[in-house]
């Protein structure tokens, strides 16, 4: 399969070595558009591994890849093309991806 010419784009995105659980999880990014307003969206991508985050205020849409967000009550929300999902900001989470993910992403 050939890769869509936008992921060459795609820019590393280095991740904070206490965040990850498991794996050597690499992420890339590729910022479209900065608005003065601070909203920012863009594509985001990460290999496969364990990491934690403590998310911002952030749509998105998953393009291709497959794993899960665990939310600190336990619930879960199964990544897989299509997906949408709203963070509210500040939400501790662990995700795990099992194949590369990619996904379309806007923050306020």
């Amino acid at each position: 399969m050939n890769s869509h010419p936008v992921l060459s784009q795609l820019e590393p995105e280095e991740l904070d070595p206490e965040q990850i659980v498991s794996g050597s999880p690499e992420t890339t990014e590729l910022t479209l558009l900065e608005a003065d307003n601070g909203e920012t969206s863009g594509l985001w991508q990460i290999t496969p591994g364990v990491v934690t985050d403590t998310e911002v205020e952030e749509s998105f849409m998953v393009i291709t890849g497959k794993g899960n967000v665990t939310f600190e009550d336990g619930s879960q929300l199964e990544l897989e093309p299509g997906v949408t999902h709203r963070f509210k900001g500040g939400e501790n989470t662990t995700w795990t991806i099992e194949q590369t993910l990619l996904k379309a992403y806007w923050i306020r």
